[in-house]
């Protein structure tokens, strides 16, 4: 009797989920519908499946791990028309418009500053732990956003350009250790480069991740292994939550250790009345100074009364996890496809190396010279006009936004959307590549960035059309970090050292190392060949976070001077 009790209990409630699912499916699936007859414009949709066979359709022939942006980028040259389209991801997501109208972004982001969505908060908190600038809304983000500025101001960059020189150094000598090697992946070293650069910034400690990996290294590297922000083969993964939460627990205690020691140090300087210790450079030392300074205005005047509250402690963890995960993937390959194209354009490469011959002198003071004078870097134009360049063609991310009632974007045609209920997503990739904006929209032309009105390649600033860090008050607060990073390193590096893409010899590599049963099943025919280039690019973007190359970029390197 008790077992029979039990099952219809089982039943019922499978089949309240059920109805549940299916009420609300049909609700979303009816605002669609009135959507798509009131003439919003969409790619082809029907009730069971919205919108989600004609995303496969998309990326039917490309490789596995292919981003999913060059699908979305072919929907949006579709609907050239409007610049904007609405697609019906449910279950997996909220309806959203896709948009590539400069414009209508600027709308998104600057006119209305739309909310960050919920959805983000989920698709971010294994990589950053919970609440943090990338989904913070209202007062939340404006406290810590403030906190958080002074440490990744012009001012507090510049004081920390040495220790990312001596960083970019230890690079120079693992490139140098690969001169003449077989293929190896660059996207490798670029990583353990970035998240030295990045702790060192954020924490003021030095993870030397270059001699060996971390254990905050390790840790983050396997949470964004085993995440994906859209792949249900990944999402829909048993282990995947249980390994994030294993070693999230890690990235917390390593990093809220460091932000005790940060801590301690500022209370004993201020014990001491140490005039000049009570100001250090890194972001979180920045961030306790004005937390302190706040509790003592409080009333805990004495330095041995101030206690770190935990909830600041967890959510300054969250901070730096996400500045950790950004500054480290998405600076990492920026760098690297700032070499890919380099390798594609010698004369480019040569107008660089002769910028910096002119600017730093002789290679071997090139390192000495930045330390002294980081002021150097900002004469460097025609390096950042690359830098600008290669993040337009090859942006990390799009950036994603949460509807308001009341509140509907405008497109360049007059048509209304409203956003209630939606989400918007605003497609870097396809917002520089609108040909409206940007002439010769394909090509890598770095002097587009130096020329002014009336040249053909002219593009004014400011409309809307270049946002690899987006625009308006959420814009990226470490972007001055990640030019001057990426400076650096090009400028200590591309007189010194020939990089090239090897992929053929990586291939080569990865063949010969395949096991007998591949290679029986490849005989039998049982195991295909997987797509390897994608629209003619063999280091096209991935589905890894950050859009990191294919195969991590495997190259050789050889040495110039």
């Amino acid at each position: 009797m008790a077992t029979s009790k039990l099952l219809v209990t089982a039943a019922i409630a499978a089949l309240s989920v059920m109805g549940y699912g299916l009420r609300i499916g049909y609700q979303r699936r009816s605002k669609v519908n009135r959507l798509r007859k009131q003439g919003m414009a969409m790619p082809p949709w029907s009730w069971l499946f919205g919108h989600l066979k004609v995303l496969q359709s998309q990326l039917n022939g490309a490789p596995p791990d292919a981003n999913v942006y060059w699908a979305m980028r072919d929907l949006a040259v579709e609907h050239a028309d409007t610049e904007v389209f609405l697609m019906d991801f449910w279950p997996m997501f909220t309806p959203v418009l896709m948009i590539s109208d400069p414009e209508m972004s600027l709308q998104v982001s600057n006119q209305y500053n739309l909310p960050k969505p919920e959805s983000q908060h989920k698709s971010m908190a294994p990589i950053v732990g919970g609440p943090s600038l990338i989904s913070m809304n209202d007062t939340d983000w404006k406290y810590w956003r403030s906190l958080l500025n002074p440490g990744f101001s012009a001012s507090a960059m510049a004081d920390l350009v040495p220790s990312v020189v001596d960083t970019v150094a230890l690079f120079c000598e693992r490139l140098r250790q690969k001169v003449g090697s077989p293929a190896f992946r660059l996207d490798d070293l670029t990583m353990d480069l970035s998240m030295d650069v990045i702790t060192k910034v954020t924490l003021d400690t030095d993870l030397h991740t270059q001699r060996r990996e971390h254990p905050l290294a390790h840790a983050l590297r396997t949470i964004i292994a085993w995440h994906s922000f859209w792949d249900p083969r990944v999402l829909l993964n048993p282990l995947r939550p249980l390994v994030q939460w294993y070693y999230g627990r890690i990235m917390d205690s390593l990093i809220r250790a460091e932000i005790a020691k940060r801590f301690e140090e500022l209370k004993e300087k201020l014990a001491t009345a140490d005039p000049k210790g009570t100001k250090n450079k890194s972001v979180i030392s920045l961030a306790l100074n004005d937390y302190v300074a706040g509790r003592r205005q409080k009333g805990e005047v004495e330095a041995k009364d101030l206690k770190l509250d935990d909830a600041f402690s967890r959510i300054a963890a969250n901070q730096i996890r996400l500045f950790l995960f950004a500054g480290n993937d998405s600076t990492s390959c920026a760098i690297v496809y700032a070499y890919h194209l380099l390798s594609r354009h010698p004369d480019v490469l040569a107008d660089l190396q002769a910028e910096h011959d002119a600017i730093f002198g002789p290679v071997e003071e090139t390192a000495s010279k930045l330390k002294n004078e980081p002021a150097l870097l900002n004469k460097c134009k025609q390096t950042l006009a690359v830098i600008k360049e290669t993040l337009r063609l090859y942006p990390p991310a799009a950036s994603m936004r949460e509807g308001k009632l009341g509140v509907s974007l405008t497109d360049k045609n007059g048509n209304i959307y409203p956003t209630d209920g939606l989400e918007a997503t605003i497609m870097h990739h396809s917002v520089h590549r609108n040909p409206r904006f940007w002439p010769r929209p394909e090509e890598f032309l770095p002097q587009r960035w130096l020329v002014g009105p009336g040249h053909e390649l002219y593009n004014p600033p400011n409309n809307g059309s270049y946002r690899p860090f987006e625009l308006g008050p959420r814009n990226c607060i470490g972007q001055t970090l990640i030019y001057n990073e990426i400076r650096i390193v090009l400028v200590m590096t591309l007189r010194s050292f020939r990089i090239q893409p090897a992929y053929d010899e990586w291939d080569a590599m990865q063949r010969r190392s395949e096991g007998v049963l591949t290679k029986l099943a490849r005989k039998c025919g049982l195991k295909g060949e997987v797509p390897k280039t994608h629209r003619g690019e063999r280091a096209y973007q991935t589905t890894n976070t950050g859009a990191r190359p294919a195969d991590g970029y495997p190259c050789t390197v050889s040495a110039l001077k």
